[in-house]
Parts: structure tokens; sequence; C-alpha cells
């Protein structure tokens, strides 16, 4: 049965085959106060993508766009697990990377200049447990967009491969995901890329590029229906206005800044930066001289308007731009004199911090990062609770920190915003392959990257100095990984990829994308458009570049620190590991927790216990030592032909019965007692006595034989 909406709109829905599941779009049945509003089906996932566009552009010198990506606990048929808080709250990092996952794609898709507030929200209403839902919510906020009258050149959509048996597939579940050498998104537009974004284990350049080709190709039939979805219902284009820099002034600025930039602005950074400021402060000199409101001059100068500085201020930030973009296609030159593919000066090192467990200061021309790892007991790893997961664990974990100090500003120092979060999370990937088991590093690892300059590419930095802090903390890494930022900027269909991406080509760039890898493959790839989309040939000539730079930076990285150390450092804690079959777990733990908080208690040693029968122990040696040998007391199997120090349990008439191990009696026979003939057990025994014994045979029902005979 429909819904009429109060406005007399009927539901409208379209559906089609798309990657083994059925797709919905599903319009005027929800959502009837939004802009526009679109209900997305695929499999049991359900999300509800909405769009609110403000009704007056806003005063200010970026596009207001927001992209929330909202999870559901009861969409998985969850409740959260805090005891505290029930109601969701603030959105899980996992949450927000989703968010920035969508808002990537589309934020290049609006006009230069619109200033109309434009809200998207994605709601996750049901979770198909069998894959992730952050491409349907993709396809419901791109839907929503197409749909809202806005200047959206839309629609896009995104697709989320991994690489099983050799064959690319979407939509994995959570078994899948774990066998894939790769995860990687990848967000599309009519046969080009608007997005990319992965986590590999060390897979080959050319296999991200074959990936590429193959999403390419499977989200067209999404796109399509999008499209028919829009040509059914024919929303009506709302009207705006372009906040762009008046022609006149940006002409008055171009002639003024013609022959004044040049050589001027290349060169070391902070001179250029100085050289920069200067030049504008002379053009707003001579401009509030000859253009401010007044008759004479001193008027002028006195009504030279704060609203005209800005708008000069833009065009002049333009002329800027388009001199950047000049000098690197004709001349071949970069702003601080770089080749194309030439890397900045590179200087770092480690062990910098006396009483933390691994250090780093890896510097890369005027961008800086400080890199610290804490090495702590497995207990102390995360513990993950969002929608999709429940009860994970993080054991790595990589923060991003950037105050507005590292870019020269003033600003409020509060918790981790979006793009720090999401830096953090690259870095994180980035490592993540490398690290070594649980079961041969029992630790739980913190690294904190502090930036200290910013200059470009902090993300990357990010990477490097993470990798030469845990080799420096003793971390054995399989192998160590680099990462370098690439740029792109297109002239017609030339394109000049540019190696280590600084700030000034960024602004200036079509393309800003960051790979990390080891010498065997690439560990983690994020790439964002500023243009259109591009086609897949003109990223892997990017990513075929940036090889490269990456080996390069990586030699320098092993020149600092070529290997992990062999040892942690003397303030990390000790720890100790043992593998238990599983179901002797019980055994160490003991009814409601006694056993085990009666080891810790008296051996002053923290205990942990994996689901696997990992036992780690840690704390001072001598703790640990104690810990370690009560447990493999408690849950070592009786050896034939080994000999125990046990206690005298019980006596009988025909002998004794000794405690050998925790919960294990072998029967001591009044023969065995001694080489001498004796008549009585109590004679020679004792109840709670200290015997060293030998465990001589084993019968087929279990039961243990041991002597006191011969036993040294």
């Amino acid at each position: 049965m429909d819904i009429i909406n109060p406005s007399g709109k009927q539901t409208i829905r379209l559906e089609r085959e798309w990657l083994g599941r059925k797709l919905t779009l599903e319009v005027n049945r929800v959502g009837f106060r939004s802009t526009a509003s679109v209900l997305v089906t695929y499999g049991d996932t359900v999300v509800l993508g909405s769009v609110v566009v403000g009704k007056k552009p806003v005063v200010q010198d970026f596009f207001p766009l927001s992209v929330d990506y909202e999870e559901k606990f009861y969409a998985a048929g969850k409740i959260n697990g805090s005891k505290f808080i029930k109601r969701e709250g603030k959105p899980a990092d996992e949450a927000v990377l989703v968010g920035r996952l969508i808002d990537r794609p589309i934020r290049p898709l609006f006009p230069k200049g619109y200033r109309q507030e434009v809200q998207v929200v994605t709601t996750v209403l049901s979770m198909d447990p069998a894959f992730r839902p952050d491409m349907v919510a993709m396809v419901a906020a791109s839907s929503a967009l197409m749909l809202s009258g806005t200047p959206f050149d839309g629609p896009v959509a995104g697709v989320r491969i991994g690489r099983l048996n050799g064959e690319f597939k979407a939509f994995l579940d959570v078994e899948q995901r774990e066998k894939s050498i790769m995860d990687l998104v990848v967000a599309c537009k009519d046969g080009k890329v608007m997005m990319v974004e992965a986590g590999a284990n060390e897979v080959p350049e050319a296999m991200i590029v074959e990936a590429m080709h193959w999403a390419v190709r499977n989200v067209q039939p999404v796109l399509d229906l999008q499209r028919e979805l829009v040509e059914q219902l024919q929303p009506e284009a709302q009207e705006y206005e372009l906040v762009l820099p008046n022609e006149e002034i940006r002409a008055r600025v171009d002639e003024w800044c013609a022959g004044k930039l040049g050589e001027k602005v290349r060169g070391n950074v902070l001179e250029r930066q100085k050289i920069v400021e200067q030049l504008k402060d002379e053009m707003h000199a001579d401009f509030a001289a000859r253009f401010g409101e007044g008759e004479t001059e001193e008027e002028r100068i006195a009504n030279y308007t704060e609203e005209m500085q800005g708008e000069y201020d833009q065009a002049f930030d333009l002329a800027v731009h388009a001199e950047v973009r000049r000098g690197i296609i004709e001349d071949g030159v970069r702003p601080d004199g770089r080749k194309l593919d030439e890397v900045r000066p590179l200087s770092s090192q480690v062990g910098i911090l006396p009483r933390v467990h691994g250090s780093s200061l890896f510097t890369r021309g005027l961008t800086q990062a400080m890199n610290i790892v804490t090495l702590a007991p497995l207990s102390f790893s995360q513990v993950v609770d969002t929608m999709e997961v429940s009860d994970g664990k993080r054991r790595y974990m990589h923060h991003y920190n950037a105050p507005s100090y590292t870019v020269g500003e003033p600003g409020r120092i509060g918790s981790p915003g979006r793009r720090e979060i999401g830096h953090g999370y690259l870095a994180e990937r980035a490592l993540l392959p490398m690290l070594p088991d649980e079961e041969d590093f029992p630790y739980a690892i913190r690294s904190v990257t502090e930036i200290m300059s910013q200059n470009g590419s902090t993300s990357m930095a990010a990477t490097c100095s993470s990798c030469m802090a845990l080799m420096d903390a003793g971390v054995p890494l399989k192998r160590p990984v680099s990462g370098v930022a690439m740029g792109l900027m297109m002239d017609g269909d030339t394109p000049y990829v540019l190696t280590d991406l600084m700030d000034a080509e960024d602004f200036a760039g079509d393309m800003d994308f960051k790979i990390t890898g080891t010498t065997e493959g690439v560990t983690a790839l994020q790439m964002d458009m500023k243009v259109h989309g591009l086609p897949v040939e003109v990223l892997e000539r990017a990513i075929e570049q940036s090889h490269a730079g990456r080996m390069f930076i990586l030699e320098h990285m092993l020149s600092v620190i070529p290997e992990p150390r062999a040892e942690i450092s003397q303030y990390a804690p000790r720890v100790e590991k043992l593998m238990v079959a599983q179901d002797k777990i019980g055994l160490i733990i003991g009814k409601g927790g006694e056993t085990i908080n009666k080891i810790t208690g008296e051996t002053g040693a923290m205990v942990d216990i994996e689901e696997s029968g990992l036992v780690t122990v840690s704390g001072e040696n001598e703790a640990i030592v104690k810990a370690v040998e009560w447990i493999k007391g408690l849950v070592e199997e009786p050896e034939v032909g080994k000999i125990y120090e046990g206690t005298v349990a019980t006596i009988k008439d025909f002998g004794a019965f000794v405690t050998i191990l925790p919960g294990v009696d072998g029967m001591l026979h009044v023969s065995q007692i001694s080489d001498k003939r004796v008549n009585n057990v109590s004679d020679v025994l004792k109840v709670g006595q200290k015997v060293r014994v030998r465990l001589t045979a084993i019968d087929d029902k279990g039961r243990l034989n041991l002597t006191m005979r011969n036993v040294e």
C-alpha cells in the first residue's frame, strides 16, 4: 500500500539487480520535511539519505557542506554495551571515517563559490550482517542530493572491493574480509574515479589499478538507477548565486600581479610566504589609494573596507595559485624549486625522548612529525563496540594531533576533529599489516603522532615517523613502511604528476593522493579529486611515479634505524606468554575468578587470558616468574618419568595419595615409599608433607602410579 504524504505525492520505488542483490530506491515514503529524502534498501540493509539545504547563502569563504553517517545500534539488533549509556551519543571514530568517505567524492561536484548550507545525513535503519552498510549509505547520500535541486554534478556511487582466490569481490562478509588481501573503496562518476581509499597487505600497485577499472565498470548500474529516479521526479532546480571574485576586481589583481610573481615566489618556503604577504600588503596599499571610496586619496584609504580587502585577497590567492600551476606546467618548476618527481630534504632521529618506550622525529621540508610509542599488556587494547562490531579489540592504536600552532596560527585546543581522526586512521592502516602477531609480540601498542610543523602531507610524515618509533621501541615489524603524498595538475588532457606534495601545490592542484607500503607492495592508499573525476589511466601514472618516492624515503628511514631494536625499552613492561589448551582456561580463572585473583594478588603480576588460549603475564621479573610457574602448574599434563615436588593429600593403609599438580593426585603404594620395608604408612608420611616422587605409569583409566624409590 502506497503512503500518501501531506503534499499528495505518491511513493515511487525503483529497483535493479546489482552485484548479486536487489538495490531499491524509494521516495516519498518518509522524511516529508527534508529538502530531499531517499530510502535505499540493499539485501536487508536499509539506509535513509536526507538532505536539507539552507535558504540563504552563508557569509564565509568555504562551502558549508556537512556529511554525517549515523550508526544506530538497533539496526544490528543490539543495545549499546556500555553499562551506563544506552543511547547513541558522540559518533565512534568508525562512523566519522565513513562520513568522510561519503563526503570526499561529493564535495568536488558542487560549483566553486556555492555557499548555501547543505547538510547530508545518512542513517542506517537496518543492517544486513552479511556486508558493511557504508556503500549503501553513499548511494543514499548521492540519490538525495540528486533530488535536492542543488547544483550537484552527480550522481556518484561507490563499492568496497576485496580480493579472494584471485578475483575481485564486493560486499564481503566478515570472514571473507579477514581472508582478503585488500580492502579497497572506489567512488566513481561515469567512467571516472572520484575517490579511492584502501588498506592492503602488500599488494602490487598494478592490482590497485585493476581494481579501480573493476569498480568503474560495476557501479554504472547504480548511477543509471539514480538518473532514472531524477527523470521520474523531475526535481525543481533551486535558485542560487555563486560567491566568486568580481571579474573587475580579479582583472585588476591579475594586472597588478603581472611580472611580480614568477621567480619571486619560488625557493625557500618561509621566505616565499613572507614575500607573498609583502606583495599582498603592497597591493592593498596601492588599491586603497586608487579604489577606496572617496574623492581624495586620504578618504579612499580611510574607506578601504574590510569587505573590499577580502575580495582582493581572494583574487590575489587565485593569482598565486595560477602562477603555481603555470610554473609547473610551463617551466617544470615547483614553488620550492624542486623537479616534479623530487622529494623535499629529509632528516630524522630516533630515541629522542628518554623515558618513553620508543620515539622518532621525521622532518621533510617544513613538515615535521614526532611520534611516541607506548607498549602495554594486551588487556590495555581498546574495546570496540559499534553497530557493526561487538566487543572487538583494537590492539594497535595510532592517534594524530596537529594543533593550530603547527601552521603558525592561534586556535582552540580541543578534542580531535574529523581530519585528525582520518589522518590517524590512514597511518594506522599503513602499519597494521606489518605488525607481529600477538603470539609473537603480546603487547598492546599505542602510537601517537604530534605534528610539529605543517606544510603538506602530514599523514605520510605520521606514517614514516610511527614506523621509525615502532622500530625504536623494539616492535619486530615484518618490514618497514614508508609513505608519500602525490599531487596532480591537469592541463587539458595532459597530466603533471608531483611527488611529495606541499601545501601551495595542494591548494592549486587537482588531486591529493597518499600511498604507503613496503618494498613488497602497498599497505594503504587514499586518493581525493578536486575535479569532477579522473580516468583510471591518469591515476595509474601517479601510482607508478609514487613507487620511486616511497623507496627514496624508505632508504632515508633505514639509514637512521636499519632494523627494530633487539630489546624493548627498559621502561616498557615485561610480558611473558604461554599457550594453554582452551579447556584449561577455566582452571586458571577458577570459580568466580578465585584462582586468577589469587595468582595476581600473591605474585603482584598481571595475568591476561585470550579465548585462543594465549596467556600473558606482565609485571616485575620476579613476579612474572612466580605467576608463570603457578599457571604452568595449573595446566600442566602429567608426564611419565618426570619427578614432581608433591604434597601428601591423604594417607591409607596401603599407601598415600600425593598431589603432584593442581587437582591431580597419584597413588604412592606403601611398597614404593622406601627401599626398606614400611609397616605403617603414617610412621613415614604425614598429610601436607612435601615429597619428591616420580610418575611411573598412567593406567588405561587415567590413574597415576608414583614412587619415592631411587628419586634424586
